[in-house]
């Protein structure tokens, strides 16, 4: 099985166990003298040995990122670590920017006016720089993701 896959598989498996839970949640408790649309015992049982799957893939994965690399030899885990702090400098550069813009609201001499504490265009221009270097940090994983095995 390709990396690509395990991750679908995860993905997969992540939203099974969040329906079973509501599903337990939803037949924990009825009224007296009626009987649950489905046995909560059954499904957590079931939550369980979804849980359990996930977990021996998840620690498959890791491992797996922990040998595998990007065609400069960079490992999966050092990649996806930067790729998640490039997603979260993009973000702060996007709300600064983006709180930054000065509206042209109507205003007298008595009221609070509002000036840019930054550069608008230069955070922008920022912002779109970290996430053009995060989408192709993110195509260079995904390709990975489909080279490698999962160990």
């Amino acid at each position: 099985m390709k990396l690509a896959e395990a991750l679908a598989q995860r993905a997969a498996q992540t939203t099974r166990l969040s329906e079973l839970a509501r599903r337990v949640v939803q037949n924990a408790r009825v009224q007296e003298g009626e009987s649950p649309a489905e046995d909560p015992s059954a499904l957590l049982s079931e939550h369980d040995r979804v849980a359990a799957d996930l977990e021996t893939l998840i620690a498959r994965i890791n491992k797996t990122n922990l040998t595998a690399t990007l065609s400069d030899g960079t490992t999966l885990t050092d990649a996806l670590a930067r790729r998640d702090v490039l997603r979260l400098r993009q973000q702060v550069y996007q709300q600064a920017a983006d709180a930054g813009v000065t509206r042209a609201d109507r205003s007298t001499r008595s009221e609070v006016r509002f000036v840019e504490a930054v550069n608008v265009a230069a955070v922008r221009e920022k912002a779109d720089a970290l996430a053009k270097e995060w989408r192709e940090l993110d195509i260079r994983i995904q390709e990975a993701n489909w080279r490698h095995d999962l160990i």
